[in-house]
Order: C-alpha cells, then structure tokens, then sequence
C-alpha cells in the first residue's frame, strides 16, 4: 500500500460538479446534512450486510448509529459513522474521481434546460458534494472494517480543483466528515438547527442519529438519539400518519416534492412480506436519461436487514418510476443478484408489488382524476412500455392509457380506451386511431378527413412510443384497434360503388401520374380517405409509419427502403389542373408535390428538399 501523502487532481467532471453545486445550489443549503447522513446510513448497512457472512466486522462495536457534532471555536460539523468504511483506493474512487457514470449525467442534466435543482444532487449519486455549498474545506477521515488501525485514509480538499490524500492512525472503523464552515455559515452551528433539519429530511433513517446534549450553550460528552430510527414499513398502518409517510419518501428517494399516492401492504402466510410502494409526483431527471439501463429499483430488505439499494428484479421496467421498500421474512440473507433472478418466491413478491402498484394508478384514475393527470403527464409513455412487455398485465395497462381525439378540444390526453367504446354509434366494431409526431400532425392529417365527414371518432396518437407500443396491441376489449392511415378501409356496397366508379373515370389521371412518377411509388389509385386534400400516402397493414422510421433512421438504425402508396383526391384542382396539363415538365413538376406534400403530411423525410424548395417556387411563379 501507498502510505505516502500526496495532491491529486478531481477529474474534470468532479470539478465541474464542484462548480455548479457550489454556485447553483445555495438556495437549499440545507440538503448537506441529509445527503451526509444518508451516505452514513449506506455505509452502515453495506457493514450489516457484509456482517452476515463475517461477524467478525463488528467485533467489539456491534451498535451502529450515526454521531453529529459541531464545534462553535472551531467553526465545524462532523458527521460520523461506524459503519463499512472505506480503504484508500475507495476513497479515491468515492470522492475523487467518476465512481459510476453518475457524476456525468448529472452534468448532463444540468447542462440542459434543466434549472439548478437540490433534487438533482441525491439522485446522481454525488450528494457528498453538497458539502461544498456550506464549507470551504472538507475532511474526510475513514477505515475500513477489516483495515488494520494503521491503515487509515484522511482526504482533504478546499473543492477548489484538487484535494490531499494521507495515512493515518485510526482507532475504530467507519467513516469521519469534518465541515469547515464558511464565513457565512454561522446558523449550522447550533443544536436547535441541526436537529430540526435532521427531523426534516432523515427522521426515518433506519440507524439512531445521535446529537451531543448541551450544557451552557456548549455540547456535552452524552449523546441523546434525536430520530425515529425504526423501519417506518413494520409499523401498523393505523399508526403511520400521512405526514409520517411523506417524510420516509422523502429522506428515500432524495426528492423535496411530497409523493403523489402510496400503498402499504403486509402479506402473511406461506409467505410473508411487507412492502410500502410510492408514486413520486415528478419523473426523476435520470428516469430517461442514460435510457432503461440506469434504473434504481426497490430497497431490499429481508427481515430488516438492508440487502441491496437497487433491486431492479422486484417490479418489471415499465414501473421503474415507483419508489419504495420490499422487507421479505423468507428469502436467505446472502442473496445476490444472480440468486434473486431465479428465485420462485421473488416471482410472487414481484406479482404481488405489480398488482399493488396497477391498484393505486386504478384507484388514482377512479377516485382523484386531477392526480392522475399528473401522475399520466410524467409516466404515462414510460407505462406505455408495459403494453409490450408485460403480456399478463396488458388489459389493465391498456385501460390506465389516455390520447387526445377528435371529439375532444385541444391537445389533452383525456379520452380513454373506455371512453371511446362509450361514445361509439351502434354497428361500429373498431377503435380507430392515427399516429403522428406532434399533436397538430395528427390532428391535420389528411387521412382524418373521411372520418371527420361521417362523424367517425380518432383517437390521436403523438407521443414517439406510441406507434412501437401498439404493434402489441391489436384490440381491447373485443374491439380491435387500426390505423386510419394503414390497408384498405371498410366500405359499404354504397361507399364501394362509388370508388369503382371514380377510379375508372381517373384511370387516366392515375395512369399519367404512375408515368410522371416513375419509381417513386408503388401504386397510386384513388383515395377514400380524402373529401378535402388533393393526396396522401397510404400504408400496408404492418408498414411502420414514416415519422417513427425518420426517427429509427436518425438514431442510425438501419431501414428496409420502401416504396409509398399514393392516394389521389381526383375531384380537386390541382388533379384536375395536373390531368389537363400537356407541358410534361410542368406535370412532372404537380405530380412531384402532390407526392412530396403527401410526405411532409407524413412525417417522411424528402429525398431531396432543395429540389422541393425549387418545385414549389416554379409552381408558385407559374400560378
């Protein structure tokens, strides 16, 4: 081992982090003790559970709990805890450089249009930081359990760009944080202040948060524990306020918002289990960022003994928004990974926990309408994932699913699946919907046109998810779902007649256009869809829509090349001005925007917009 002191540089990330917490994060200055504190009670049951298998780690010091001190002449805090510790290797990777990937996307976040937010601190993993916002010097000194007394760390940094690294003698084992305060930051050092803060944000840490008691303005060597300090989760529901609630979700999932709803349950019997699940109000910053491998999961717990941080196997992906605890009487202590992917009683516990979670969003759907729309705004398209990946589920998710439609104003998604099975006129069988990239896309498409003129109900799918999600939903409730865009549309012997007729009298109209054309169609014939626009694309059955293969394509996906159908309105003017045209290059130029309009309507991208631009403006002098 090196035992040599040394200065290091932070890596730029770090340095950056240092930058924006110090400078954006002054406004909740308070958030340094709760993330102190929770890194503390991490440390601690990352001992307990190491205990399990080498009891030895507690020998002589088995009463874990979490020491906070001040010193008024000094003008410092320390946070102490006797839990894991870590060696000098793990304070490097801890505290100096990236240690996960979480450093990054909290830059990432903050880089964007996000504004400064403490929220952000906790959830990335890098709330040791928010030790800066309060001091200008931090030390840290700490020993791993299983570290001899000689083999202990002291880092040390102003957060200025670079910070010191030693070994020192330590008597005990766990990890020390020394504050020195800023200037300004007299009102940390106080009993009253930091006792209140800690009731705020750390009341339902699982380890006693212990305060010196104080005597003529000056602390005292006995230590009075100033937390709840019990798994808030093994308590009767009856005895559990809703503030109570409120509280442990907050110092759980490092949010300052209160949840939107919660569902706390006990199963007893051949197996028995406890878990208290929780819908946060707000997505949080990384839910979509870093996309679905950088899921947090549920704590596990197996008879209050904390096991892992991220069981990502107790609920599927499509709910990794759902915050909370799952404690399991029956489960072994040294579980891992591995063992819980193929474990038959995690499959009941994870049944359980879906169901638990589907009932709430029911319940928040039936009963508070305003707090669903909430919860919709921010997971709806992240619950939309379930329609594929949870077969068992499909008919409840599909249910909780809400679109905008043409028999509702403005672009809200409030029309159900249900709602628009209730507002169907007799005799009609379908679910009819259109996709698109924006609202006013879908709603201004020219293959709504038809049914707008009969009065037949679209739904208006715009959300990138949607047209993926519904290559596994092909009916609900014995009503089968189409696209408006996609195959033939039925007909009735009237509707029919009518189309053979003014296909044969367009023959040659479509003849001349399938010419002008050339490859860049497979078919044109005459549309049923259209009463008002001159052309539009139509789709096979199973043909994706073009915005989403756009989107494929740009995100370097590669796509089958396919050749478009168009559909022609022979009845409007620019038809009939193209049928009545004899200069072949001013048809050719009409029949080339009559396709590419047709695109644009789509959301395909064109082959070749200059040539457009040219088209449109020869077709505009000309006019």
């Amino acid at each position: 081992m090196n035992t040599t002191a040394e200065t290091r540089p932070f890596e730029a990330e770090v340095a950056q982090v240092l930058k924006l917490v110090t400078h954006s994060l002054y406004s909740h200055k308070e958030i340094f003790l709760r993330e102190l504190v929770s890194n503390a009670s991490d440390a601690c049951d990352k001992l307990r559970f190491e205990a399990i298998a080498n009891p030895e780690l507690m020998a002589g010091d088995s009463d874990l709990h979490i020491d906070i001190s001040w010193d008024k002449a000094a003008r410092t805090i320390s946070v102490r805890d006797n839990g894991i510790g870590m060696s000098r290797d793990e304070v490097v990777a801890n505290i100096g450089t990236i240690a996960s990937s979480g450093t990054r996307r909290f830059l990432e976040a903050m880089s964007g249009e996000q504004k400064a937010d403490a929220r952000l601190i906790g959830q990335f993993g890098v709330g040791f930081y928010s030790a800066f916002v309060v001091a200008d010097r931090v030390t840290v000194l700490s020993r791993r359990a299983d570290a001899q007394a000689s083999e202990g760390v002291k880092w040390e940094s102003d957060g200025q760009g670079e910070y010191s690294l030693s070994t020192l003698e330590l008597a005990g084992r766990g990890t020390t944080v020394i504050l020195h305060l800023k200037a300004d930051e007299d009102e940390f050092l106080s009993r009253w202040q930091l006792r209140s803060m800690i009731t705020r944000y750390s009341d339902h840490v699982a380890f006693p948060i212990r305060l010196p008691q104080e005597k003529d303005d000056q602390p005292t060597d006995e230590w009075e524990t100033v937390n709840a300090a019990s798994a808030l989760w093994t308590k009767p529901k009856s005895e559990i306020s809703d503030e109570d609630y409120k509280a442990f979700y907050k110092s759980l999932g490092h949010d300052f918002n209160d949840p939107l709803a919660w569902t706390h349950n006990r199963v007893e019997g051949s197996q028995s289990f406890t878990t208290l699940l929780y819908l946060p109000a707000q997505p949080p910053f990384d839910l979509l960022m870093g996309g679905r491998d950088e899921r947090k999961g549920l704590k596990l717990y197996i008879k209050r003994v904390f096991i892992m941080d991220a069981a990502e196997d107790m609920l599927p992906n499509y709910l990794r928004f759902v915050r909370g605890v799952v404690d399991a009487d029956d489960l072994p202590l040294n579980v891992s990974r591995e063992i819980l992917q193929h474990n038959r009683q995690l499959e009941r516990i994870k049944a359980a926990c879906v169901k638990r979670v589907l009932d709430l969003i029911e319940k928040l759907a039936t009963d508070e309408p305003e707090k669903f729309a909430t919860f919709y705004k921010a997971f709806g398209n992240t619950l939309k994932e379930g329609i594929s990946e949870d077969a068992n589920h499909r008919e409840r998710i599909a249910k909780l699913l809400r679109f905008a439609s043409t028999k509702a104003e403005g672009a809200a998604q409030a029309t159900s699946f249900d709602d628009y099975i209730g507002r169907m006129p007799l005799g009609q069988d379908t679910i009819w919907y259109i996709t698109a990239d924006s609202y006013a896309a879908a709603l201004g498409s020219p293959q709504l046109e038809a049914f707008k003129a009969k009065g037949v109900e679209v739904l208006l799918m715009y959300d990138r998810i949607d047209e993926w999600m519904l290559g596994s939903l092909q009916e609900y409730a014995g009503k089968k779902l189409r696209n408006v865009a996609k195959g033939e549309l039925p007909l009735d012997e009237a509707d029919k007649k009518k189309r053979e007729e003014a296909s044969k009298q367009a023959e040659p109209l479509l003849k001349k256009l399938k010419e002008l054309l050339g490859e860049r169609v497979a078919e044109v014939k005459v549309s049923v869809r259209l009463t008002d626009s001159p052309s539009c694309l139509a789709l096979g059955d199973y043909e994706m829509a073009p915005h989403l293969a756009r989107l494929l394509r740009e995100a370097g996906q590669a796509m089958p090349e396919s050749k478009p159908t168009l559909e022609v309105n022979p009845q409007h003017p620019l038809l009939q001005r193209l049928e009545a045209e004899p200069d072949e290059a001013k048809a050719r130029d009409l029949a080339m925007l009559l396709l590419e309009q047709a695109e644009i309507a789509a959301g395909a991208p064109l082959a070749d917009p200059a040539a457009f631009v040219q088209r449109l403006n020869r077709a505009l002098l000309e006019a």
